[in-house]
C-alpha cells in the first residue's frame, strides 16, 4: 500500500462519506495476533446542523462505543489513521450507506465486547486451532455488545446489506480481515 497523506483541513464529505472505515495502525496485541497493521476500526460519519463535523463512530475499551471527532482523532494519532472508502467503485448497488451509519449510530452508549474480543483472540492459539472451528457465516447473532472491527462489520452487513468479508462472522471479524476486504479500498492516511 503506497500511503498517501491528507491534511484533516483538505476532509471534505466528498473525500470521507458517511460509513467509510477508519482503520487506526499501530503495534499492539491485536495488530500482531491479527496478522495486519492495524489494531482499530471505526466508521466515519458527519454530524452538525449542517452536517459540517466530521465524526469517528467506533467502540473502544474501557469507554465502550462513542462518537468523537475526527479532529480529536487525527491530533491522537497523527499520520496513524487510514481513511478506506466503502464499496469500493460502488460495485454493490445494493448497499445503503446511510442505513450502515445508522447502525454505528445506534451502538453509541453500549458497553465494549471484551467477551467477543476474548473469543476471537483464543481462535488464534495453535492448540485451540486444531479441535475448534471457527464458524463461517453470520447465521449465530452474538447479544453481546461488540468490539470495534466487529461493529463496523456489523453496521456495514446489517444496516449496509453487504457483508463486508464473507464466511467469517462478525464477531470473529479483526481489522486486518477489514483492511484486506475487497469491500474496502484504501483512499488515504490522515495528518494534523
Amino acid at each position: 500500500m503506497d500511503t498517501l497523506y491528507r491534511s484533516l483541513s483538505e476532509v471534505t464529505d466528498s473525500l470521507i462519506r458517511r460509513a467509510d472505515l477508519l482503520l487506526y495502525r499501530r503495534r499492539g496485541a491485536i495488530s500482531i495476533a491479527g496478522r495486519g497493521a492495524h489494531s482499530h476500526a471505526a466508521k466515519a460519519s458527519w454530524a452538525g446542523r449542517e452536517s459540517d463535523v466530521p465524526m469517528v463512530l467506533e467502540t473502544r475499551s474501557i469507554v465502550g462505543a462513542r462518537a468523537v471527532t475526527l479532529a480529536s482523532q487525527v491530533r491522537v494519532y497523527p499520520g496513524r489513521i487510514d481513511v478506506y472508502h466503502s464499496n469500493a467503485g460502488d460495485r454493490w448497488p445494493e448497499y445503503d450507506r446511510q442505513k450502515a451509519d445508522r447502525a454505528m449510530w445506534c451502538m453509541v452508549g453500549k458497553k465494549y465486547g471484551w467477551w467477543g474480543l476474548a473469543c476471537a483472540a483464543v481462535l488464534h492459539l495453535p492448540v485451540v486451532r486444531w479441535f475448534v472451528r471457527a464458524e463461517v457465516d453470520d447465521l449465530a447473532i452474538d447479544k453481546r455488545p461488540p468490539f470495534c472491527s466487529h461493529a463496523c462489520a456489523y453496521a456495514d452487513r446489517v444496516g449496509g446489506g453487504v457483508d463486508p468479508v464473507k464466511h467469517l462472522p462478525d464477531r470473529l471479524t479483526e481489522p486486518a480481515d477489514l483492511a484486506r476486504s475487497p469491500f474496502y479500498d484504501y483512499a488515504f492516511t490522515l495528518i494534523p
